[in-house]
Parts: C-alpha cells; sequence; structure tokens
C-alpha cells in the first residue's frame, strides 16, 4: 500500500493492488483541484459530492453517493468538492 497527500494534504489516497487490479481510496477536502491522468480512470464517489469537469463535458457535472464517471488516460479534469468527500479510483 502506498499513501499519497496532494494540493496541501487537502486530498489523500491509499494506493494498492488486488484481484481486480490498480486502485486507490481518499478523502478530498472541499476545495478545487485538477489532476492529470496516467490510465484510464473510473471514479466512484462513496460518500459525498463532486463537481467535475471534464474535456468531453460541455458544463461541469455533479456525481454524488454511489455514482461514478471515468476519465480517459492523458486527459486533465478539474474537480470541485464542496463538503468532504470519499471516492475509490480504478486504473485500467
Amino acid at each position: 500500500m502506498q499513501v499519497n497527500t496532494y494540493f496541501d494534504n487537502q486530498v489523500t489516497s491509499l494506493g494498492f493492488e488486488n484481484t481486480n487490479g490498480r486502485a486507490s481510496v481518499g478523502v478530498m477536502q472541499p476545495g478545487r483541484y485538477e489532476f492529470s491522468t496516467q490510465d484510464d480512470e473510473r471514479m466512484v464517489v462513496l460518500s459525498g459530492a463532486l463537481v467535475v469537469q471534464r474535456v468531453q463535458d460541455p458544463e461541469p457535472l455533479l456525481y454524488s453517493d454511489g455514482e461514478e464517471f471515468r476519465v480517459p488516460s492523458g486527459e486533465t479534469f478539474t474537480v470541485e468538492v464542496t463538503e468532504t468527500t470519499a471516492y475509490l479510483c480504478e486504473y485500467t
């Protein structure tokens, strides 16, 4: 397992591998963050909500408890967090 922190400790994740492949679970504090992908990513909101702006979205989209979205490799996306939010990210 690997612990990662980003954006002055406002985002913390725990990376791991299992039979499903590489993944991370984490928590984001309120704020606005820009991420870049190296692999295709599937993100699931476990608790809370994220407002996500991907390249292919004409406007930001809201994802909350149990909802998921995907981001292709090599893209940048922006996440706005208004409440502390937990997520799962699977890499393919």
